[in-house]
Order: structure tokens, then sequence, then C-alpha cells
């Protein structure tokens, strides 16, 4: 019987044509041990039946709801839960990197009620409105089509009234962005922003098939010398959150060449890279604040720091081409999700 869906223990990193680049670096490193948030793929022959037929495979719904219970379950947390509820991040994944790639849609989950119980948790209030805009704000461009200039455009203007950027915005602030975001979604697209979790993930899977098979995607890939027929593969993991104040960060860390960080001198050698303390993944790509170096995770976060030295050099000798890897910091406790062939332009040490 076909399968659609793999949980990261069934893969490796030889599997990047059915689990794509991201879902089978996420299996490789799981089954080296390292810290990586529980998750699972969406296979890239889903995608093909997409391109064949307009449509998902008619049991992929099933299998998404049967890992999704199985997440749920190792979790003990529940998608829309009204106290402390999972989130999950969703992001494409080709077998080959790709110009121009649909963006990762992060805290699916979050509802008008689990909100309020996110605010509850020790992460505070203005967290849980943080992470409701990024829902909507992703999920509207991603999903839905909307321009990211429209949500720029909103939290531009709150800023200004209060006279902060956007980084700074308090929670009242955030509360006014969101209810303005699912308003303009309301308005340019004739629905309400969807409440059902469940409706969310399948929504977000979806729009990743649908923007391979795009007609822009296609010339994209025709420049790059991609294949179409390779199609994507979508990761769905639990959000880890980088934005919870002292003690948690997001960044990227360069892997040693080789075997250079085996042993001896390298020891004493600081961890080349970019570190945000108190931020999510993209916070790092946006400009807004000049990232540390990962060093700064010795003075707020010493066992994360230990811990991340430890596992670069674990890395060296079974990444490849891999130079880079993407890594967050929740609260002291470390986290890895995913590789890079090289650092981000800009955050070069």
């Amino acid at each position: 019987m076909v399968r659609y869906v793999y949980d990261f223990a069934e893969g490796g990193r030889d599997q990047a044509a059915l689990l794509g680049g991201k879902g089978a670096d996420l299996a490789g490193m799981a089954r080296l041990g390292l810290p990586v948030p529980a998750g699972f793929t969406v296979s890239t022959e889903a995608c093909r039946v997409y391109a064949a037929t307009g449509a998902p495979p008619p049991e992929l719904a099933g299998e998404l709801a049967e890992h999704l219970a199985r997440l749920e379950r190792a979790a003990g947390r529940r998608l829309g839960q009204v106290d402390d509820p999972l989130l999950l991040s969703v992001r494409s994944g080709p077998p080959l990197p790709v110009p121009d790639a649909p963006e990762t849609v992060l805290d699916v989950g979050l509802n008008d009620y689990a909100v309020l119980g996110l605010a509850k948790t020790p992460a505070g209030e203005r967290f849980a409105w943080d992470s409701y805009r990024r829902l909507v704000e992703r999920f509207g461009t991603a999903v839905l089509g909307l321009g990211p200039e429209v949500f720029r455009t909103v939290r531009h203007r709150v800023g200004e009234q209060h006279r902060v950027a956007d980084e700074r915005l308090d929670a009242c602030d955030l509360i006014r962005v969101v209810e303005t975001y699912k308003d303009l979604v309301e308005e340019r697209t004739g629905e309400a922003f969807p409440q059902d979790p469940a409706e969310q993930l399948r929504r977000a899977v979806g729009a990743a098939f649908a923007s391979w098979n795009s007609g822009a995607a296609r010339e994209a890939r025709r420049r790059a010398g991609v294949p179409d027929g390779l199609g994507t593969a979508v990761t769905v993991q639990t959000m880890v959150l980088g934005n919870q104040g002292a003690g948690s960060g997001s960044g990227v860390a360069l892997v040693p060449a080789g075997d250079a960080g085996a042993a001896g001198e390298a020891e004493a050698v600081a961890v080349a890279g970019a570190y945000l303390p108190d931020a999510q993944g993209e916070d790092l790509f946006t400009g807004a604040r000049k990232p540390l170096p990962p060093a700064e995770l010795a003075r707020t976060a010493p066992a994360a720091y230990a811990e991340l030295r430890t596992h670069l050099r674990r890395l060296a000798g079974h990444l490849g081409g891999v130079r880079a890897v993407e890594f967050t910091v929740e609260r002291g406790r470390l986290w890895f999700l995913g590789t890079r062939r090289e650092l981000p332009p800009g955050l070069h040490p």
C-alpha cells in the first residue's frame, strides 16, 4: 500500500528523493540522537499526485490525522487546546535547493481561544499574541495568496502610532495587529481566518503543493535547471520557540570542516555563526536586529552552548557538504531545526 507520511524516525539522509532535503536532514539528525523537535514528513509522492490530479491523494487526510494524533500523544498537548497548546511549523522541502521556495507557516494550531491559553504560560501575553501574529501573517501570504506588504503596512502603522519599532510592539499593540490582520483576510479573500487547527494544517500542506506547481515556480526551476517532476515534500514539526525571553533565542552555526573539531585545541575555539537572543529563526534574516556570535549563549545558556559545541563536532563527520545548522534554544534547552550548505549572506563570521 502506498504511504505518503513518514515520521522523522523512519527516514535517513539518503532519502531526499522521497522525503525532500529538509525531511531527510531532520531524519538523519534524529537517527544520530541529536535533539530534533518531533515531527513528520509528507512525501514528494503526494506532491506528484497533486501535480497529476490537481488535488492531494485521498488517503493523505487520514494519514495526516493519524500522525498528528501520534504527535499530540507524545507531546501531551493538542493543537488548539486552551492551555499551552501544541504548535507546528509547516515547511516545503524539495529534494534539491530551488529558488523562491514557499514560506514556512509558523505557529499552526493557534486560534482565538488557544492564544488566550498560551498567554497564561510562563512565556506571557506578548509572546502569545506575537505568535498568533506570525501565524496569520504567514498563513495569509503562503496559503491565501495575500501580499506581504498588506501585513507590513499594518505593523508599521501601529508602530508609528506609538513611536516604536515593529519588534517593540507590546501585547495590546499586537492584539490590535492580529484583529486588523483577520479583518483584512476576510475583506480580501471573502473568508474568515480558519479557527480549526486541523484545517490550518491541511491547507498549509496543500498550499506547499500548489506553490510547487505554480507557473512562477516552474519558470524559476527552469532557469535553475531543477526538474519539475521531483515534487516537494512538506515537513510538519513541533514548534520550539526562541522568543521566550532570557535563556531563549535562535541561530545558525558553522559545522567544523572535516574532523577539525574533534578534539585538542578545538575545545577553545568559539562556535562561528550568528545568534539572536529572544528571537525566532526568521528574525535572523530581517535585519531589524544585529546578530551576535553564538558564544553569547555561553553567558545566557551555558549548558546549551556546551551541548551545541559537542553536537557540532559530532556532525562534522556526518553531514558531507553541509556547512551550517539552524538551531533554537527554548528556555535553556537546545534544539536543531535543519541544515544549510552555507551560512546565509550577511551572517558570515
